[in-house]
């Protein structure tokens, strides 16, 4: 018996440390996959993984429903580009076919286009932030990897803020990972007085490598949580402080806060006067922006904020969590830059019990392969030189500006689309609709995926199957290997069809466009050598056989003093000056102020009040759903019971003026588009605010269009609310989660029983 594989009865049991699909960002579940004669029969969370203990999402207790889905795709296809739209054009092809017709595209694109002309597109969720650039970079040898995120708004900001500020890996909540034999009780552990939870919801989402009910865990033992959201989420209604912002105005809040610590002399004066780069700078800036400032720019009172403050900077220690909130506005970079100020001042930053950091030279695994590109064609990605604050620390090209040029052919043209872990015209693209006529310009379409999709229906000509969760060997490393506070297995249980792993499709792949580039004999020795790349030592077997099935690396505090967060191991920050920066200059050549400020959201009632006249309320999206990552799932019929329709939330007040009732169809709309979302009337949304679920389709209505979309995504999709190319000065942000809009009912909707609404 071994620990990574043993009979219980009929059934074989199989420890594996899990990633996705189905999505999840890579919090490392422990999970325990119990199947019988080759097929998954259901999934148990694992008692003895330390970080999760046994607990488990509803997404990973539907697994198998996900794994024996007959809507699985389980072999290749294709179809002509001719036939586009038509579901009834699909042929099953062999994987050596499928392999033959990429090698013959790529070739063709780039001999008559040039290899720029390729791009590949990525999601977010599976392991594929290794993959796909090392396809991008060493196999079709092109320089534009994208990520459809207009903006890249989605973890973008705050991991590029973290190198240019803090020259240091992903901040996160010390949440005693470190310690996984006795964890909390560890005699080392440092309970934090409070965390700041910063537009995160962390219970549902578990992202990036934060376990969210660790919050719960810690707020058992005493921690006291500020929350900063504009819902009234779980955590929020029990917190301390609940801080129930505008959506988009939460800058001003933290420029607000560090105003009152500053002021009343509740600053770290050691760290501020050793560590932080600009501090007077910084210390004049909030100046402008005393409470009173910020009241009713975010709806919180003075009083409120001023409490707030001065209770964080008393805490010893505080920490902090922060989520997409903090990314999806125009002045999200801002934002993010006050958070990390906020953190520093008061003495917070990489101490036990406060807010951990990365190394200075934590993995970068997007750049795999960049080193191995021709300088002619790395400086042919697009909106590299006009954004170089997106594309310093991250490898893609600017998303708007990609799509710009598949749509003008300036500066040259983009013929072939390679695409894994994304459903760009379902999430999250901007203007989805405008996306959508872009990738049909495109001459040849590649996507790998497990489910049929919006995109895939209306763009893909081929079709890779690739491997859930449970189909696959594989690793899961925390915040990407920015911060790796563990690495875990996760271990094939079960093959579904001919479905192949996405490291797998890399390998393969790379192996016939560019076999020197991919040195590895087979999946084991890539993993292996991945495996040391994030300081891990051994095999990857020696990984999945030990206790665990996870390694937990010791967690060196206070890295700075003594050398540890620089690549020259000189004390001090990896940023330009060595320190903390509270005056950016990099901004300030970028063309941008070097210090943080806040702006309005560019559609407000602020700053365009003759249009919120017409679209009178604010509109936030994308809150996390428990059945759901995103666009996925939504064929899973259990978890689509438990979250079975898009749906608007609306204030009872705001409900009972326009005659809305729950359960009401609406319409969604503002000057961009509408979407037609099932009311819910709850009082945890702030009145004037509407929150929208995102990336909603339908996959039981079929890919034929019929006015709705394929799978009636334009009747469902709230993102053609929200403009493209909106963005801030340095490139990143996107208003997802701050725009305008107006809500009347509409003429019935879509229903199970009765069918689609002609």
């Amino acid at each position: 018996m071994s620990n990574w594989q043993w009979q219980e009865g009929e059934w074989t049991v199989t420890r594996s440390c899990a990633w996705s699909p189905p999505g999840e960002h890579p919090i490392g579940w422990g999970l325990l996959f119990y199947s019988k004669n080759g097929r998954l029969d259901h999934v148990e969370g694992d008692p003895n993984q330390p970080i999760t203990q046994g607990r488990v999402s509803i997404k990973f207790l539907e697994l198998a429903e996900y794994c024996n889905s007959p809507e699985r795709i389980i072999h290749p296809m294709k179809r002509d580009p001719k036939d586009r739209g038509d579901g009834s054009k699909w042929q099953r092809i062999s994987w050596d076919e499928a392999w033959d017709i990429i090698v013959e595209k790529t070739r063709y694109f780039q001999e008559k286009y040039g290899n720029e002309s390729i791009m590949t597109l990525i999601g977010t969720g599976r392991d594929v932030w290794h993959t796909v650039p090392k396809i991008t970079f060493s196999a079709f040898e092109t320089c534009n990897f994208e990520y459809t995120h207009n903006g890249w708004s989605c973890y973008g900001p705050r991991s590029s803020i973290c190198a240019y500020i803090l020259g240091a890996g992903y901040p996160e909540v010390d949440f005693a990972s470190e310690f996984p034999e006795k964890r909390y009780d560890d005699p080392r552990y440092v309970l934090p007085e409070t965390v700041l939870v910063a537009g995160k919801a962390p219970l549902e989402s578990n992202p990036d490598g934060l376990f969210g009910h660790a919050l719960i865990d810690m707020m058992k033992r005493g921690t006291e949580l500020i929350v900063v959201d504009c819902r009234a989420t779980w955590l929020a209604t029990r917190a301390k402080y609940f801080m129930q912002v505008r959506p988009g105005t939460d800058t001003a809040l933290y420029l607000a806060m560090c105003n009152v610590i500053i002021n009343e002399d509740l600053y770290d004066h050691e760290f501020c006067e050793e560590w932080i780069y600009g501090f007077e700078e910084f210390k004049e800036r909030v100046q402008e922006y005393p409470p009173e400032v910020a009241a009713p720019i975010t709806g919180i009172s003075a009083e409120k904020i001023a409490e707030c403050a001065r209770y964080f900077a008393n805490c010893k220690p505080a920490s902090m969590t922060w989520g997409l909130a903090v990314d999806e506005k125009v002045n999200g970079l801002q934002c993010a830059h006050t958070i990390l100020l906020l953190c520093a001042i008061t003495g917070n930053l990489d101490i036990p019990g406060g807010v951990l950091l990365g190394a200075g030279d934590a993995a970068a695994s997007q750049w795999w392969g960049w080193e191995e590109l021709d300088d002619a064609i790395k400086e042919k990605r697009i909106g590299a030189a006009e954004f170089p604050c997106v594309c310093t620390t991250m490898s893609t090209c600017h998303p708007d500006r990609a799509m710009d040029t598949i749509l003008t052919d300036d500066p040259y043209p983009v013929k072939m689309i390679f695409c894994m872990s994304a459903n760009p015209i379902s999430c999250p693209s901007a203007d989805p609709r405008m996306w959508e006529k872009g990738f049909h310009r495109c001459e040849y379409v590649v996507v790998a995926d497990l489910f049929m999709n919006p995109f895939i229906a209306s763009c893909g000509d081929l079709v890779l199957p690739v491997a859930a969760l449970s189909e696959k060997d594989g690793i899961v490393a925390t915040h990407y290997g920015g911060l790796t506070l563990f690495v875990g297995a996760l271990v094939k249980a079960c093959q579904v069809g001919e479905c192949k792993s996405d490291d797998e499709i890399m390998l393969e792949l790379g192996k016939r466009l560019n076999p020197s580039k991919f040195p590895w004999k087979d999946l084991h020795e890539f993993l292996t050598w991945e495996l040391h790349g994030y300081g891990v030592e051994g095999t990857w077997e020696d990984l999945r056989d030990s206790k665990y099935g996870l390694v937990t690396p010791e967690h060196e505090f206070e890295k700075y003093a003594f050398g540890g967060q620089t690549w020259n191991g000189e004390p001090g920050f990896g940023t330009e000056t060595g320190l903390v920066e509270a005056y950016c200059q990099r901004w300030e050549r970028w063309g941008d102020d070097p210090l943080p400020y806040y702006e309005e959201p560019p559609y407000s009632p602020i700053s365009t009040p003759q249009l919120f006249k017409e679209y009178p309320f604010v509109l936030t999206t994308g809150a996390r759903s428990w059945a759901y990552f995103h666009s996925e799932q939504k064929q899973i019929p259990r978890l689509r019971a438990v979250d079975p329709w898009p749906e608007t939330e609306m204030n009872p007040i705001d409900a009972e003026r326009l005659g809305l009732q729950e359960g009401d169809w609406v319409y969604v709309y503002n000057m961009f588009g509408r979407c037609r979302q099932k009311l819910h009337i709850t009082p945890i949304v702030k009145e004037g605010v509407v929150h929208s679920k995102h990336a909603w389709w339908y996959p039981e209505k079929g890919p034929d269009d019929m006015g709705y979309g394929p799978y009636g995504v334009w009747d469902a999709n709230i993102n053609q609310l929200v403009p493209h190319g909106v963005f801030g000065k340095l490139g990143f942000g996107s208003p997802f989660k701050s725009m305008i809009c107006n809500v009347e009912k509409a003429e019935g909707g879509p229903d199970f029983a009765t069918g689609w609404p002609k």
